[in-house]
């Protein structure tokens, strides 16, 4: 589907370049994503839910760390109203601290009832999060097991890492 079609469907892209506008402040990149379907959150609502943004508001995307940007990437989406979260690769390069941050918000935007589907490489990071686990190996799932048998599957892990 082209991508203004997905959108409306409720399904929202994180990439794992970010995606954000580096020359516009914080709250410019996230007054500038339309709404496309009812549930969007207002800017004060992402402002509750990354307070370190509300803090970096007049910052430009170019003057924020890594984690920040990654946040207001996804600070982004939530504005348009979406239902389904894609993220892909949403730790890559980030601090622990802010790797367990963005753990902590995903979380909560799956109490709340988004679907989330994340690619992640950190299977302890993605664990805390993931109902389930599907395993891929040169772009085709190979596997799929719900969390609670990530043990019983690290052989099949560890092969098609080559670790």
């Amino acid at each position: 589907l082209p991508l203004h079609r997905v959108a409306h469907q409720g399904i929202g892209f994180v990439p794992e370049e970010r995606g954000i506008f580096a020359t516009l402040t914080v709250e410019e990149n996230l007054i500038l994503p339309p709404v496309v379907a009812k549930g969007g959150m207002s800017v004060e609502e992402i402002f509750d839910l990354f307070p370190n943004l509300k803090e970096r508001r007049n910052s430009q995307g170019t003057k924020l760390s890594g984690g920040e940007q990654q946040m207001l990437a996804i600070a982004r989406i939530l504005r348009t109203g979406v239902e389904m979260l894609l993220l892909d690769e949403p730790t890559e390069g980030l601090a622990p601290v802010i790797v367990q941050r963005i753990g902590e918000l995903l979380a909560t935007l799956k109490k709340r009832g988004m679907t989330i589907l994340l690619v992640e490489q950190n299977f302890r990071f993605a664990a805390r999060i993931a109902d389930r686990f599907y395993l891929m190996d040169h772009g085709k799932v190979v596997e799929g097991f719900p969390v609670g048998q990530l043990s019983a599957h690290t052989d099949k892990l560890h092969e098609v890492l080559g670790v």
